[in-house]
């Protein structure tokens, strides 16, 4: 498996030693190197101002919200981005959830997958350049059905440095994972589990078998965010984690739509999942971060001491993963690589 480095969306404001970590990725061999959004930092400016300090490593979004922008715009982004950075630029999309789709950007959040399909084949028309864009789809009609009726196709004045650039798809639903099969270059998991494997596989094979799929198995991108902490003590590892955990669990979406949840009760955990998210949502924070069980946390990350990291990763080895990504500081990486080479 390849390693990637995830930063991931910003807190309060820029993390602390953000390039230091980049370029020491770079330096250690890094393949990939990854910028998030929510409802506070971009994903792209991020990208484009630490990756100009970079050279090699490929450049990702992990990902750009597809509410947040029209298809043509991420287009423009998407091959501005490639002839910056000399053809690294991975564009990483995904839909969000309700809260965040209808409460932040004020858009519509029902079909999602029926939107992410006209959206990616936007996009797609936006780099390839080989025709003015159209769409006769019902969420992103190019041009406008009505308006001043004065709009027309047009094709972008940049020529694209590549013909296609990946599109990775985030996921985690097996229709939502299927349709990634489908038309996308890889997928990014989150929460992912080895236990889960067979489960994620059926769904990324259902994908592949469909008419017109771009990939299959032996070419497509699997790239998981998995929490890595060295430590001598398991406990003390999984408690770093289980605050964050809780916060996805119970806080990240409503009661009724939390697909962070679902993922958890899908993986056998669903009494713990549906405790934690009563305690979150009660504002019992530090309650719920007690009610999830350190066997969650080594399911879903790679913690305790170098020789376990070792041993379980073989298990990770085993699965539809192709890239591990990594999060931390400059001197995390340094410490976690040599365990992972």
């Amino acid at each position: 498996m390849k390693l990637g480095y995830h930063i991931g969306y910003w807190q309060s404001g820029p993390p602390a030693g953000a390039l230091e970590a980049i370029t020491t990725a770079e330096e250690l061999g890094f393949d990939s190197v990854w910028t998030a959004e929510a409802y506070g930092s971009d994903a792209l400016t991020p990208l484009a101002w630490w990756g100009a300090s970079t050279s090699r490593i490929r450049l990702g979004t992990n990902i750009v919200q597809m509410s947040a922008r029209t298809p043509a715009a991420v287009g423009m982004s998407a091959l501005t981005l490639d002839h910056l950075s000399g053809g690294r630029f991975v564009l990483g999309l995904g839909v969000s959830g309700p809260q965040v789709v209808e409460g932040w950007y004020g858009q519509p959040y029902p079909k999602p997958l029926a939107r992410t399909r006209e959206y990616v084949d936007i996009v797609r028309q936006v780099i390839a350049r080989e025709k003015p864009v159209t769409s006769g789809g019902p969420f992103y009609p190019l041009p406008l059905d009505g308006g001043t009726g004065l709009g027309k196709p047009l094709k972008s004045t940049v020529h694209p440095l590549r013909a296609e650039i990946p599109i990775y798809l985030a996921a985690e639903g097996p229709k939502n994972v299927s349709l990634a099969a489908e038309i996308c270059d890889g997928w990014l998991p989150l929460f992912f589990s080895p236990k889960s494997d067979a489960f994620y596989r059926a769904a990324l094979e259902e994908g592949f078998a469909r008419p017109g799929a771009r990939r299959t198995m032996a070419d497509f991108e699997v790239a998981a965010s998995v929490p890595v902490i060295v430590h001598d003590d398991v406990e003390t590892a999984a408690g770093f984690m289980k605050p964050s955990l809780a916060l996805y669990i119970g806080g990240m979406g409503a009661k009724e739509v939390n697909f962070h949840h679902d993922v958890f009760a899908r993986m056998g955990y669903e009494d713990v999942a549906d405790k934690v998210q009563e305690l979150y949502l009660a504002g019992r924070k530090e309650e719920a971060a007690a009610a999830v069980p350190t066997a969650l946390v080594e399911d879903t990350a790679l913690i305790g001491p170098p020789a376990k990291i070792r041993e379980e990763l073989a298990k990770w080895e085993d699965t539809v993963v192709t890239s591990l990504l990594l999060r931390g500081d400059a001197a995390t990486l340094r410490a976690v690589a040599p365990i992972l080479s």
